[in-house]
C-alpha cells in the first residue's frame, strides 16, 4: 500500500481548551457555572475565560510560564481551568490547606510568575511569599480574587496588582487563544496530594489532558447536560479531569466554597444534581450526616482516592447515591481503573454487593495495560491472594515529575508506570488495592494491609473514621495500631479493649489491632484523604509495645 503520512488537516495537536468553544456554540444559553446567586451561560464563560487569557498576555504571561491558583471551587478558580492554559501558561493548582511553608516550596519550586489568590486565603499566601529567601529576586505577581459573599471590603493592597474581575474585565473578548505547539507541550502541573511530607510536581500534557477527559466521560457515560456539584476540590488533579468534561457535555457546574453534609444536600435538591465526586471520607460523611434521608432521584458519584469500605459503600448506596468506585493517582490525572458493574450482580445479598464495588476493577478504556507484578517484573497469579505492586501503561500517564529526574526514573521501569500501590488480581481479572507499599505492616513475618483491617473498623456501629498503621513491637516487630473517631451522638462509647474484641471477632488473628486511639477527628489532606505519615508519627513517639504475645 502507498505509504501515507500525517498532514495538517489530520495532526493538529490533541487539548481539550477546544471543547469550551464548543460548548459556547452548541451550548451558549445554557448554564455554565452556578454559585450561590450567580449564574454564567456557556458563552457568558467562554468570553470570560478569552478575556482573561487576553489579559494574561497582555501583562507578559507566555508560553512555559507556570501560573498558580490557590482558590476552592468556585467560578473563577472554574475559568482559571481554561483560561491560563489559553493564555499558553502552564496551570498549577495548590491545595488550599497547605501551610504556608509547603507552599511557598512549591512557588519556589514551579518558578510561579504570577498566583491567583482568592480573599480567603491572601494571608496565607503572602505569609508563603515572606518564606522566600533573600536569594530568590523573583517573586510571583498576584492577583486578588474577590467574593462579596463572604468579604464585601475585599479589595487588593499594594501586594496586588489588580482584582480577578479587573483583569476578565479589561480587554477584547476576541482572543485568539494559544494552541500548543505539539500535543506533548506541557499543560497542567499538579503537585501531589500531600500524604507523604514531600509533594512532587506532576506534569501533564495537552494530550494526557484530552484523554483522560474524554476516557472519564465514557466509562462514567455522562451524559449531555448533566449537573455536576463539585464536592472534589478542583486543585485536586484538575478535578480529575472534569473540569474540561463539563464543558464537553455542556453540564452545569454547581460551585461551593467547602464541604458541608447540610449544604451538599441542599444544593442537591434545589438544582436537582446529577453527578458527583469525592474520596470515601465525603460518603462517610454524607452517611452520618444528621441530615441525611433517602434522595429524590439519584445521584452518580465517582468516589476513589483510597479504598472505600464495604459498609460506607453499602450505607451510600442505601440513600440512593449510585456509586462507581475508581481508581487512579495524580500522576495519571484521574481515574484510571474502574470497577465496572456486572448486571448479575445484582441479585446478589447487598453485603456481596458492596465487597465487589470495593475492588477497584478493571483499566478504562483509556488505558493501554494494567498488571500486577512481583519482585522482578512478573505477573503475579490471579488467585486474589497473591499481592505485588500495581502497573499502568496509557497515555493518561504523566510526562513525569518536574526538576526530579531520579523519582521519576524510579516509577518508570521496563516501559511501565510503577505505581507504588499493593494489590492482588482477581480471577476474574478485577484489580483490589490492598495497600500503598510504604503502609504494609509486617507483624510475625506476615504482610498485614492497613486496608482491611481499616474495612472491618468501618463495620462497626460507632466508628466514624478509622485508620491503620504500623506501631513497633518488641515481640512481633511491628503490630497494628489503630486510630478511630467516633460518630456523633454515640450514647455508649466503646472502649479499646471492646475495639479489640471485635476486631477479633472479624478478621485473622495476626491482624487484630493491639493498640486503638481514640480521637476527635482524624487528620487529612485537602482531599480527604487520612494523612498517615502524621499518625506513624503519633505511632512512633508512643514506643514500641512491650507485652503483645497475644
Amino acid at each position: 500500500m502507498e505509504q501515507l503520512k500525517p498532514s495538517a488537516a489530520n495532526s493538529s495537536p490533541l487539548t481539550p481548551l477546544g471543547f469550551l468553544d464548543r460548548a459556547a456554540t452548541a451550548y451558549g444559553d445554557t448554564p455554565s457555572v452556578i454559585y450561590k446567586d450567580t449564574v454564567f451561560t456557556w458563552s457568558q464563560t467562554h468570553r470570560r475565560c478569552l478575556q482573561l487569557a487576553s489579559a494574561l498576555s497582555a501583562i507578559g504571561i507566555a508560553r512555559g510560564h507556570v501560573v498558580s491558583a490557590v482558590a476552592p471551587n468556585i467560578p473563577a478558580m472554574y475559568e482559571l481551568q481554561f483560561a491560563v492554559p489559553f493564555a499558553g501558561a502552564i496551570l498549577n493548582n495548590i491545595n488550599t490547606r497547605l501551610d504556608a511553608h509547603t507552599i511557598s516550596v512549591i512557588l519556589r519550586h514551579s518558578n510561579s510568575t504570577l498566583v491567583f489568590v482568592d480573599c480567603a486565603s491572601r494571608d496565607l499566601v503572602l505569609q508563603a511569599l515572606s518564606l522566600f529567601p533573600p536569594q530568590h529576586t523573583q517573586r510571583p505577581l498576584l492577583i486578588l480574587i474577590t467574593d462579596p459573599t463572604i468579604e464585601p471590603q475585599a479589595s487588593p493592597t499594594v501586594d496586588f496588582i489588580d482584582t480577578y474581575e479587573g483583569l476578565v474585565n479589561k480587554v477584547d473578548p476576541n482572543f485568539n487563544w494559544v494552541r500548543p505547539n505539539s500535543e506533548w507541550d506541557p499543560m497542567v502541573l499538579n503537585y501531589t496530594s500531600g500524604t507523604t511530607s514531600s509533594p512532587k510536581g506532576v506534569v501533564h500534557c495537552h494530550r494526557g489532558a484530552f484523554m483522560i477527559t474524554v476516557d472519564t466521560l465514557v466509562d462514567w457515560a455522562v451524559p449531555k447536560n448533566p449537573v455536576y456539584l463539585w464536592t472534589l476540590p478542583l486543585f485536586h488533579g484538575n478535578g480529575w479531569s472534569l473540569a474540561w468534561g463539563m464543558a464537553a457535555v455542556g453540564g452545569t457546574n454547581v460551585c461551593v466554597r467547602k464541604f458541608d453534609a447540610r449544604i451538599v444536600y441542599s444544593l442537591i435538591n434545589r438544582h436537582h444534581v446529577t453527578h458527583m465526586c469525592g474520596a470515601p471520607i465525603v460518603l462517610n460523611m454524607l452517611t452520618n450526616s444528621p441530615d441525611n434521608k433517602p434522595l429524590q432521584k439519584p445521584v452518580h458519584v465517582l468516589t476513589g482516592g483510597a479504598p472505600p469500605p464495604a459498609a460506607v459503600l453499602h450505607r451510600t448506596e442505601s440513600l440512593g447515591f449510585a456509586v462507581n468506585h475508581v481508581y487512579g493517582l495524580t500522576e495519571t490525572g484521574g481515574p484510571v481503573v474502574t470497577c465496572a458493574w456486572k448486571e448479575k450482580w445484582n441479585r446478589l445479598p447487598a453485603t456481596e454487593r458492596a465487597r465487589l464495588k470495593a475492588r477497584q476493577g478493571v483499566r478504562t478504556v483509556g488505558m493501554t495495560e494494567l498488571d500486577v507484578v512481583g519482585p522482578t517484573g512478573e505477573s503475579v497469579r490471579r488467585d486474589g491472594v497473591t499481592v505485588g505492586e500495581v502497573v499502568l501503561k496509557g497515555g493518561c500517564v504523566m510526562l513525569g515529575y518536574l526538576k526530579d529526574p531520579e523519582e521519576t526514573a524510579s516509577c518508570f521501569k521496563n516501559g511501565w508506570f510503577y505505581t507504588g500501590d499493593v494489590g492482588v488480581m482477581h480471577e476474574d481479572g478485577y484489580l483490589e488495592i490492598k495497600d500503598r507499599s510504604k503502609d504494609v505492616i509486617i507483624s510475625g513475618g506476615e504482610n498485614v494491609s492497613s486496608v482491611e483491617v481499616e474495612s472491618v473498623l468501618y463495620g462497626h456501629v460507632a466508628v466514624n473514621e478509622a485508620a491503620v498503621v504500623a506501631r513497633a513491637d518488641v515481640y512481633w516487630g511491628e503490630t497494628p495500631c489503630a486510630f478511630v473517631s467516633l460518630k456523633e451522638g454515640v450514647r455508649e462509647k466503646p472502649t479499646e479493649k471492646e475495639i479489640i474484641e471485635y476486631c477479633r471477632k472479624n478478621m485473622p488473628r495476626y491482624m487484630v489491632p493491639k493498640t486503638v486511639v481514640f480521637k476527635d477527628e482524624l487528620p487529612k489532606t485537602s482531599t480527604g484523604k487520612i494523612q498517615k505519615f502524621t499518625l506513624k508519627q503519633i505511632a512512633k513517639e508512643m514506643g514500641p509495645l512491650m507485652l503483645s504475645r497475644v
